[in-house]
């Protein structure tokens, strides 16, 4: 089991019943999936990139990604209907855990002047988006053998009804939210 998900079951648990003042151990918050999106523009010139990046985002997820196309045409973009754009994959159960972990044990504190991700990219459900500017913060990319550095959007969606019990959820995995200054 990901270590992640045994600390969830066995101590987060009882710790957010008690916290949001849940009756029910099914009302608890969950991570229900992560999906890891890396866009690229570039693509549309250069075809090799996206053979790359799926290359690098099945390492970093642990799980070969899937080629996302175009839905419309964009003539100012150069982009027609169906092109290949970009590279995501959607983790679910034990990999979402294992990813996460490594995400906020790992990852994050190897980015350069880390002061915490913001408390704000909730979305309104519980759900939480997180942009990374470079892929090279995991440590299963070799420097040497990127042409490009890319930046990808990783999304948590959870089974919390609002942002409070999401960041509630988030906070006790780990996730490092940067410290609100209230100006009282």
């Amino acid at each position: 089991m990901a270590r992640l998900k045994e600390l969830y079951q066995n101590e987060l648990v009882p710790k957010l019943m008690k916290e949001l003042q849940l009756k029910n151990v099914m009302e608890v918050p969950r991570v229900e999936k992560v999906v890891v999106n890396m866009g690229l523009g570039e693509a549309i010139q250069n075809v090799k990139i996206l053979e790359s990046a799926v290359e690098e985002m099945s390492r970093i997820t642990g799980q070969k990604a899937v080629i996302t196309r175009a839905k419309k045409s964009i003539a100012q973009f150069k982009l027609r209907e169906e092109m290949p754009i970009g590279v995501m994959v959607t983790l679910r159960r034990e990999k979402a855990y294992e990813f996460l972990d490594r995400l906020i044990n790992v990852a994050l504190p190897r980015v350069r002047d880390f002061k915490g991700v913001s408390a704000k990219a909730f979305d309104g459900r519980g759900n939480y988006t997180l942009g990374i500017r470079e892929q090279l913060i995991f440590p299963e990319i070799d420097i040497e053998k990127i042409d490009k550095v890319k930046g990808m959007n990783v999304t948590i969606v959870t089974s919390a009804r609002t942002d409070e019990e999401g960041r509630a959820l988030l906070a006790e995995m780990g996730m490092p939210f940067r410290k609100q200054n209230v100006a009282a």
